[in-house]
């Protein structure tokens, strides 16, 4: 395949040198100006990042910016590569694919923990920088041992991918609505189920009349979060299976 030129927004995702120009060195460069709009996001959220935020948390103009960002769209591209840093050493490992993958994804939840603006972010298209890439490439290499074909390999991935950035997205909803409440998740639970129970009645809605019946809403003394991760996830790698095995 013949090599295209380089876009310049993506040499500077790549962070490919520009050529050099005369005169002062520039005070700021790419990784700056990015390193502070991810600092920003995560103290406030993503909406704190804007151009003109940067700018004052760097001391400079928001016109000296466009120097080193495109554009807002771009920032965010470069913030996102840059926030899910490289991929951790625990993905270098080998053995069962399942395990790889469902390693994967976990690690793919620690990350939206460490920056919860992150899942929320919009996506815009595949992944383009060297950092997201690397988890990309470490979710196909989870299956390098199954006789998948790329388009299933990749279908695997983004599957699994946008079921643990939706957990993350419905943890951080379920955390905002119980803001004040002084409930934590399993205490939300219960109550809900409860009042559930009271309302719902068998003759208008049987099968949810049983499920609020049940002890499924009841505090077990577990992480529900991670009960419900962990069980939506394995019901996600059972049907990967089943495309492995048919493969």
């Amino acid at each position: 395949m013949d090599e295209a030129p380089v876009p310049d927004e993506l040499a500077r995702l790549w962070r490919i040198p520009a050529e050099s120009r005369r005169g002062r060195p520039a005070k700021l460069d790419v990784g700056q100006v990015v390193d502070a709009a991810v600092a920003l996001a995560d103290r406030e959220g993503l909406a704190a990042a804007t151009l003109p935020r940067v700018a004052e948390a760097l001391g400079v103009t928001k016109m000296s910016l466009y120097r080193h960002v495109g554009s807002k769209d771009e920032l965010l591209a470069l913030m996102q590569d840059a926030a899910s840093g490289p991929v951790p050493s625990s993905l270098d490992g080998t053995g069962q694919w399942r395990e790889r993958l469902r390693l994967w994804a976990t690690e793919q939840r620690a990350l939206f923990a460490r920056h919860p603006w992150l899942a929320a972010s919009p996506v815009s298209g595949p992944p383009k920088g060297p950092n997201l890439i690397g988890w990309f490439d470490a979710g196909l290499r989870a299956l390098r041992t199954t006789e998948l074909d790329w388009a299933a390999k990749v279908g695997a991935v983004m599957l699994v991918g946008e079921y643990v950035r939706g957990n993350a997205q419905l943890a951080q909803g379920l955390e905002a609505g119980r803001a004040g409440s002084g409930q934590d998740q399993a205490a939300a639970e219960q109550a809900y189920g409860r009042a559930m129970f009271t309302l719902v009645s068998p003759e208008r809605f049987p099968d949810a009349a049983a499920l609020f019946a049940s002890a499924t809403f009841e505090d077990t003394g577990e992480d529900t979060a991670d009960t419900d991760f962990f069980s939506g996830l394995d019901l996600i790698l059972d049907g990967v299976a089943a495309a492995v095995k048919r493969a």
